[in-house]
């Protein structure tokens, strides 16, 4: 067999087969186009494991069988659940779209679902479709609405081969995984179908349990490889039929497949890999997603008091944005229904930033110079922002040194706040010399302004 056939049969088990090129609609272009003016959203992680208050992957950590997970259901209540109160709560932060889990690892949906009874109104005492009432106060609210879904399943009895984890929930040792995969499609296409309205996209999480195992350089397909067939040109294929402005985003780690629609980091900036999954990751051309937790925690975890402050929120924002990605902020809610006090007090926190520095966010795209230790750039025609968040001690006659920004010289800079000029100069190689004015300790970002192409 030669190289190029072997790279070609690899390349067609790393994506489910996916053979055809995809050829996105003018419809999904759009909507690309507004995901990447977006810039922030909120996930929620939200389901039975709640009820524990340990994170949702208390099943899978406590090796929690499925017989004894089910019964969770019946504690799960959610009355204090007020989707317009959400929605006022995640504008006030300045969010523009929701990314909900409809199916975590877990298997239960967040819906009424008619494929299986392992659901919120079927096996819950509150037997209402908490997706459809999000769903409707996102329309009411101007908010895009996503759901998270989970490729693997630690309930369902046809997931098998059972993959790396969930491997004590009691589920046969055998099973049919291409029924598995129909009732999978089964389910997205009821929430696809239109008793939802408008579904922004489909957030993917999971493919990974079937690998067979993890490789140095996944950038060469001869040396990829997963466990099964995912069949996932068929489901990108059937959620783009259904909503051809519906984008798909598949957190797997490793550079896109074919079908995706965006590219999304976990706990990292793209290109970075300090919370050790991306290590694989090419950043690809596609729009760009990273994501993390207010506290330490996805689902809610009832001792996990580690919040990260309004500073460090609003610092990774902006981050993001300048490295041209969107931050998806996760908060845990409450079995309850209900987001605790700190969660939500950090959320109005980076709205009442994002309330005067919005048009540095907002919009914009990656600026003219690379992310620095001391900050970042964003752009839109005509202006570029540049984000001091981290400026470093000026010299003696007061001058400080911002690296790689040399190219800036040739602008007039400005305080956006304040409209007061900022005196710089070049300096060796690609560097720049800038007079900062005096700020307090509550200054997050000093923002200063260049104007021109």
């Amino acid at each position: 067999m030669t190289r190029l056939a072997s790279l070609s049969i690899a390349f067609l088990i790393l994506t489910g087969g996916a053979a055809r090129s995809y050829e996105p609609t003018s419809e999904n272009l759009a909507a690309r186009e507004w995901f990447q003016d977006a810039k922030f959203g909120v996930f929620i992680h939200w389901g039975v494991y709640s009820v524990l208050g340990r994170g949702e992957w208390v099943m899978n950590n406590e090796k929690i069988t499925v017989a004894d997970y089910e019964p969770l259901a019946e504690q799960f209540n959610p009355t204090e659940f007020d989707a317009d109160e959400w929605c006022r709560l995640f504008k006030a932060a300045g969010a523009q779209y929701i990314t909900i889990t409809s199916k975590h690892h877990d298997g239960f949906a967040m819906w009424d679902s008619k494929v299986s009874d392992w659901d919120i109104v079927d096996r819950t005492p509150y037997k209402k479709d908490v997706l459809k009432q999000l769903a409707e106060a996102c329309r009411r609210h101007d908010l895009k609405l996503f759901f998270y879904h989970s490729h693997l399943d630690w309930h369902h009895p046809e997931y098998f081969p059972v993959g790396q984890t969930g491997r004590n929930s009691g589920r046969p040792e055998s099973g049919d995984f291409d029924e598995y995969l129909d009732d999978m499609d089964a389910q997205l296409t009821e929430l696809l179908g239109g008793d939802y309205g408008d579904v922004a996209g489909i957030w993917f999480d999971g493919w990974w349990d079937q690998q067979s195992k993890r490789f140095e350089d996944t950038r060469d397909a001869s040396v990829r490889d997963t466990r099964i067939d995912w069949r996932l040109e068929q489901t990108y294929a059937l959620i783009h039929r259904l909503q051809p402005a519906a984008l798909v985003g598949n957190n797997h780690h490793i550079a896109p497949f074919a079908g995706e629609d965006f590219q999304m980091f976990e706990r990292d900036l793209p290109g970075q890999n300090k919370g050790g999954h991306s290590s694989d990751a090419v950043i690809g051309d596609l729009p760009l997603e990273t994501c993390d937790t207010i506290n330490g925690a996805w689902g809610y975890n009832a001792g996990d008091k580690g919040h990260k402050s309004v500073e460090q929120l609003v610092t990774y924002l902006v981050r993001s944005a300048g490295m041209n990605a969107n931050l998806l902020l996760n908060v845990g809610p409450k079995p309850d229904g209900t987001i605790d006090d700190v969660s939500a007090e950090r959320l109005r926190g980076m709205g009442e930033w994002l309330e005067q520095y919005g048009e540095t966010i907002y919009g914009t795209r990656g600026g003219p110079v690379a992310a620095q230790e001391w900050g970042v750039t964003t752009k839109k025609p005509g202006v570029v922002y540049v984000h001091v968040l981290k400026a470093p001690e000026p010299d003696a006659d007061g001058w400080t040194h911002l690296s790689g920004a040399g190219k800036l010289a040739a602008r007039s800079l400005k305080v956006l706040s304040t409209g007061i000029e900022v005196p710089s100069r070049i300096g060796a190689g690609d560097d720049l010399f800038v007079r900062l004015p005096k700020t307090d300790a509550a200054t997050i970002d000093l923002v200063l302004v260049a104007e021109g192409d």
